[in-house]
């Protein structure tokens, strides 16, 4: 693999990062590292001691080697004494001896803080923090190319790993006609029992309505995902998480939402290039190089996504295009566009080839280009009293908010605002159901340096 002749290149260094926040992504990585030559995570922070501590307790590392820090000194001494450190405080990190700091806590304004002064401290960032990214991602990117360090979304994340996909596809002379990624979970149809089933949640249809659940037939794609979408209304439908890594990996790529809320049809596998290539060429989208989001639908005995990506590409010289297929591309009826998918992210398993990257190489694993060409907002589904905090829209029927990818704009007036910044921050005024959410109708939180962030990007890519 590339990679391990271009870590060797490097030389003899072990790559030294710290990680702030011990969730589930966070474990996954923390213990994953252990196992990897060149790196090491001595430092885990978490404002919860215990959940750092129970981190540690799952990558097996013994309890005597742990020691807990809430000061330069106590960390002097814990390194002396070649300890993992734990510490609740988040700012004993960037001037601490580290290369990469790997920022997963999931929270807008602690991820913006954080990147911002690891950067400024010379520190790499590898960037699990989708929430932050999405509102002031192509900031951070301009403040690491200043301060000469590497600001890098990261393999396992599903936003990384598409952006990495659809450059290996571009980079091959392939065109992107969609780029996506699948829903963290699948919609399992058992037809024998008539049930279909998302995550925890289930539904039982009737004869008739499993029609809609077959393979559609030729040229009506259109009406096909619509009954679709509309017989399985009561389940989970895509939510602000999935729209969040879209738009950070449109602004990463070029690609471009076709509608604001996405198509997101729900699709088998060996649906997707055809659903989600051309109206020209019978399916959904007013053109190409579009970013989507698919549910998968399966069997119960069929592999599935899971939260993969894809990309739905065509050719440009016919000769490599028949090879293609006859090599196992899956293509459309019409043979003009097909699917190259990847069924699996592994969030902190893979991430350690992202921070060896940028500690070894100082290169990032996304797009060397960013821009700010569309943000991630929200639309309210039903009258929202003044007072009320907006709260993350997880992936569930009905919720409080809709989320968009919309063109960018000054989050300023009464434009909307981009989503991230305004959750966990108060309405000033009631806003009644269909309203977009605006910057005006948010009371602006002290001292935040999401906010300022925002306003810088905005004035550098003059918005």
């Amino acid at each position: 693999m590339i990679y391990a002749n271009l870590f060797e290149q490097a030389g003899p260094k072990t790559v030294r990062a710290g990680l702030i926040g011990t969730g589930t992504y966070g474990i996954s990585l923390l213990a994953q590292v252990r196992h990897i030559n060149g790196l090491e995570i001595s430092f885990v922070c978490d404002r919860d001691l215990s959940a750092a501590r129970t981190a540690c307790r799952a990558a097996d590392i013994p309890e005597e080697r742990i020691a807990v820090c809430d000061s330069r000194a106590a960390i002097h001494k814990a390194l002396a004494r070649d300890m993992h450190i734990i510490t609740a405080d988040a700012d004993l990190l960037f001037d601490a001896p580290l290369d990469v700091i790997v920022e997963c806590t999931g929270h807008p304004e602690s991820g913006a803080r954080h990147a911002e002064s690891a950067l400024r401290n010379g520190k790499h960032v590898a960037m699990v923090n989708k929430e932050t990214d999405s509102v002031v991602g192509p900031r951070l990117h301009q403040l690491a190319d200043r301060q000469g360090v590497v600001y890098t979304p990261v393999d396992g994340d599903q936003h990384g790993l598409l952006i990495g996909l659809v450059g290996w596809a571009r980079q091959i002379g392939l065109e992107v006609v969609c780029g996506g990624k699948a829903r963290a979970d699948d919609y399992v149809f058992d037809q024998n029992r008539r049930i279909i089933r998302y995550a925890s949640q289930s539904i039982t249809l009737s004869a008739d309505q499993c029609t809609a659940l077959k393979k559609h037939r030729l040229n009506d794609t259109t009406p096909a995902m619509a009954n679709r979408k509309a017989l399985l209304a009561d389940l989970p439908g895509a939510g602000a998480a999935d729209l969040c890594e879209s738009v950070i990996a449109a602004n990463a790529t070029g690609l471009v939402p076709d509608i604001p809320t996405l198509h997101a049809p729900i699709a088998r596998i060996t649906e997707i290039a055809e659903v989600l290539c051309g109206q020209d060429h019978g399916g959904l989208l007013r053109g190409s190089g579009k970013i989507d989001v698919i549910g998968c639908l399966r069997r119960p005995d069929e592999a599935g996504m899971n939260g993969g990506v894809f990309v739905v590409v065509s050719g440009k010289n016919a000769a490599a295009w028949k090879l293609l297929t006859e090599k196992g591309l899956t293509s459309n009826h019409r043979g003009t566009c097909g699917l190259v998918y990847r069924p699996y992210h592994l969030l902190g398993v893979e991430t350690p080839i992202s921070i060896l990257c940028a500690g070894l190489l100082k290169k990032t694993t996304g797009s060397t280009s960013f821009r700010l060409a569309h943000d991630l907002v929200a639309r309210t589904t039903r009258n929202i009293k003044k007072g009320t905090v907006i709260r993350s829209i997880h992936a569930k029927a009905d919720p409080m908010l809709e989320p968009l990818i919309i063109p960018s704009a000054t989050a300023t007036s009464g434009n909307p605002i981009p989503f991230y910044m305004a959750v966990n921050n108060r309405l000033n005024t009631e806003v009644p159901a269909g309203t977009m959410l605006t910057a005006n109708m948010i009371e602006p939180p002290a001292a935040s340096r999401l906010w300022v962030l925002r306003r810088e990007m905005e004035k550098n890519f003059r918005l």
